[in-house]
């Protein structure tokens, strides 16, 4: 059982809408039934008081849930883990492509969480077998992984002030000048709630950006993440007008252009998830004190698709 505490306060332009259309935009999180049933059963209030799902909200009101989530009950399998580093306290894994972090509708097993479950089963004692951040499913890379609570605490505290390193590489559709820095809110998308979205009323997210090669029409990118949002890389880079190759969710569709060789142009349509992978991990060990880093190579089919580049 998870206790989940929020709070917000409601913006102008949100002001005298329905409760349950306003929570669902301050707390995109959560799905509409879900935040419904917390008004109906008093576990969200509004200025301290229960509300009806079809209230206007006033200007300014106070909106604060205080409820019990129920985690879908995670079962170990046995599922290939590619290990950087263990001990005691973490676990760093290099997580491949079409692998989901945790359980989810749709994705109720083979998923990260169930392979880490199996490796120790002493990680159902910690919340999330342990996780602490998430790469999406078609992203590849480092993530490190608590083995204890002390852990967890203190690398979820690293994350959240920002503390604890991030790097990425991607290749991204257009010829990036140089350095620089997006630093746009993010909220989830208000039309498609699957997506997420560039908005005024979301939250803070930034995301430093540095091109390491140019090509034609493409750029090989470094990038590194200040904060954690949902999906941060992909909508920033496309709120620049540079889009991932292959994050069709994204702007990253195929893009012809015929000075490009067909391998090459074959190499790109095919290219079928979004190019990123997280390189390198730096925290603070919370066990011994001291600051540890780990890299992890990049996949054979980025590899592949940035030796295309070279050649043209």
């Amino acid at each position: 059982m998870t206790t989940v505490r929020l709070n917000a306060t409601v913006p102008p332009e949100l002001a005298l809408q329905r409760l349950d259309r306003v929570a669902r935009e301050l707390f995109p999180e959560y799905s509409r039934n879900r935040l419904q049933q917390w008004i109906r059963s008093g576990e969200l209030l509004v200025n301290g008081s229960p509300s009806g799902v079809r209230d206007k909200v006033p200007l300014g009101a106070e909106l604060v849930v205080a409820a019990n989530l129920e985690e879908l009950a995670l079962v170990p399998e046995r599922i290939p883990l590619n290990i950087i580093h263990e001990d005691d306290e973490i676990i760093v894994v290099n997580k491949p492509a079409g692998v989901v972090v945790h359980p989810g509708a749709g994705n109720l097993s083979g998923t990260l969480a169930n392979g880490l479950l199996h490796h120790d089963p002493l990680l159902s004692n910690v919340p999330r077998a342990g996780i602490v951040h998430r790469l999406d499913k078609d992203t590849t890379g480092l993530m490190v992984v608590a083995r204890t609570l002390k852990s967890q605490t203190s690398l979820v505290k690293q994350l959240e002030e920002r503390t604890a390193a991030r790097h990425y590489t991607a290749v991204v559709y257009g010829v990036l000048g140089g350095s620089g820095t997006v630093t746009e809110p993010i909220r989830r998308h208000p039309v498609y709630r699957t997506r997420m979205a560039v908005h005024p009323s979301g939250k803070f997210a930034a995301t430093y950006y540095e091109p390491l090669a140019h090509y034609d029409h493409h750029t090989l990118t470094r990038l590194k993440l200040a904060t954690g949002r949902t999906h941060q890389i992909r909508v920033h880079m496309q709120h620049i007008g540079f889009p991932l190759i292959g994050d069709t969710t994204y702007g990253g569709t195929y893009r012809q252009h015929l000075d490009l060789s067909d391998e090459l142009q074959r190499l790109i349509r095919e290219f079928d998830r979004q190019a990123l992978h997280a390189h390198s991990l730096s925290f603070v060990h919370p066990g011994h004190g001291g600051t540890v880093s780990f890299r992890a190579p990049v996949p054979e089919d980025v590899v592949a698709l940035i030796a295309g580049l070279e050649v043209g």
